[in-house]
């Protein structure tokens, strides 16, 4: 048993070890941090000593280029002064000879004077005897000069006139040739390049109707759905007897878009009344609009055209809800703007300005069913409200003729738009204006003396004229055709191009018995 004095006596001999040790150990970390000081002090003097050595490196090779720069500069210096002395003799072995040549001049000069002299005597005579030998060939030949001179430009000028259309014939056609095989050739190119899909749309939408009697919950007691339906939307609802759907149907895309996306969701949500159209048709406005925000954005992303104006983005996504003559309006633009690059490229020009052209050039069908005026013009007027540059504004505004296209970017998104519009399937065009183009192109050819018989072919995109060969001949040919073009082209209006082909055959037959 460990009685009360012995454990004191214990606890402070425990107090002694433990204070021993803690000396011990603080002992050892003061010689460890005098050994670490002592080490850290001998790397600081050779660290000195190292840079004391290195300023002493860099003193020497400043010393030394300094000395080089100097060398060079002195030769330096010397060349030039070669150079100098050199381009001075030069300069007087010039001044030498430009005298030498001033002396030669005058003698010239002098010389010239006398012949000159000798000349005007010479003519003087000789007008004398151009007097009296056309008072003879008059006097044989009993024709004054004025007759003979009217005489001779008659004859000349058949010949001429005949030689003429024959080489102008000859170098338009080659002419022709080269632009063609050129314009085809980048013309393709541009189309290899280009891949936009091809759609037709139709003025009418159908939604399905997951019942029968859904028609009847639309229709409403006594019409009162329906003709709210029709009030709020401005799109006639069709309800006739397809199975489970109804048509929805309008000339504006975007209210008939509104429409659609109104009726899935009344459908989908069953309760039908004019309250609940009132406010889904509200929230289908909201979400048309901002598609067509998303939708001009991700045109103008995917056209690669920056700092666009931010009501020309959003009359881009009304685009997308347009169409003209079944193809899509957007697609078709961006169509024209991909176009527009290629060839750009292809010719040197400048390819953002034609990409820009193209992506805007049908800009004014966003608005032309809300404004008066064709949307060429509206394009180029909200294009120049909106700070586009005026090779831009041009190239829209021209791209339909209306105006003289004066740049290349102007005339190439003419072309582009002209082959998108023409592509097979891209657009649909109804068969009575089919009917009127092949009956005015027949009318036309028909109005001109020589033709025997035409016949439009290809949906009115050719014309096959034959001619009376006793009254047309080749070069008349040539010109009947060009008179046919120009006639077609003030008369007609038609997507892409029309082919004008005249035909002159000659036929001799005999019999052998």
């Amino acid at each position: 048993m460990i009685t009360p004095t012995l454990g004191i006596a214990l606890g402070a001999a425990a107090a002694c070890i433990v204070l021993i040790l803690l000396y011990w150990r603080q002992s050892a970390k003061t010689r460890a941090a005098e050994e670490e000081s002592r080490r850290l002090e001998g790397q600081l003097g050779e660290l000195e000593t190292q840079l004391a050595e290195n300023d002493k490196r860099a003193e020497l090779v400043a010393k030394e280029q300094a000395i080089k720069a100097r060398d060079q500069a002195e030769r330096e210096l010397t060349g030039r002064k070669k150079e100098v002395e050199a381009l001075r003799k030069r300069v007087d072995k010039k001044e030498e000879v430009l005298d030498k040549r001033s002396e030669d001049l005058n003698r010239l000069e002098a010389e010239i004077k006398g012949k000159q002299k000798q000349l005007a005597e010479t003519q003087e005579a000789l007008e004398a005897a151009y007097v009296e030998a056309r008072q003879e060939v008059e006097r044989v030949a009993a024709m004054t000069a004025d007759q003979a001179r009217a005489f001779l430009l008659s004859e000349v000028e058949k010949e001429v006139r005949h030689d003429a259309a024959a080489l102008a014939r000859s170098i338009e056609e080659h002419a022709r040739q080269e632009a063609d095989h050129k314009a085809a050739w980048v013309i393709a190119q541009a189309i290899q390049r280009c891949a936009v899909e091809q759609t037709t749309e139709t003025t009418v939408s159908v939604v399905p109707l997951p019942s029968e009697e859904m028609k009847g919950r639309i229709i409403g007691r006594e019409g009162r759905n329906i003709r709210a339906f029709e009030q709020f939307t401005g799109i006639d609802l069709i309800v006739d007897d397809t199975p489970e759907a109804v048509v929805l149907s309008g000339f504006d895309p975007i209210r008939r878009e509104v429409a659609r996306i109104a009726l899935e969701h009344l459908v989908t949500d069953g309760r039908i009344h004019p309250g609940r159209i009132e406010e889904v048709v509200n929230k289908a406005q909201r979400e048309v609009e901002s598609s067509i925000q998303e939708a001009g954005e991700a045109a103008v992303l995917e056209a690669g055209v920056s700092g666009v104006h931010g009501d020309i983005v959003k009359l881009l996504g009304t685009l997308r809800y347009r169409t003209s003559f079944g193809q899509n309006v957007l697609k078709h633009s961006l169509e024209v703007a991909h176009l527009c690059a290629a060839m750009a490229s292809e010719l040197g020009t400048s390819r953002v300005t034609a990409k820009r052209a193209g992506l805007l050039h049908d800009l004014g069908k966003a608005r032309d069913f809300r404004v008066e005026g064709a949307h060429a013009e509206l394009g180029a007027e909200v294009a120049r409200q909106k700070g586009e540059s005026e090779e831009v504004i041009h190239a829209i505004a021209a791209h339909h003729g209306d105006e003289e296209p004066k740049s290349i970017e102007a005339i190439l998104v003419q072309a582009a738009d002209a082959i998108s519009a023409s592509r097979p399937g891209a657009r649909r065009d109804p068969l009575e204006h089919y009917i009127k183009r092949l009956e005015g192109l027949e009318r036309i050819a028909q109005s001109f003396d020589g033709v025997d018989r035409c016949f439009a072919i290809q949906a009115g995109r050719e014309i096959r004229v034959i001619v009376k060969p006793d009254k047309v001949d080749d070069l008349a040919a040539h010109r009947l055709a060009k008179a046919m073009v120009d006639r077609i082209q003030e008369e007609l209006e038609y997507p892409g191009q029309i082919r004008v082909t005249v035909i002159r055959e000659t036929r001799a037959v005999e019999y052998a018995n």
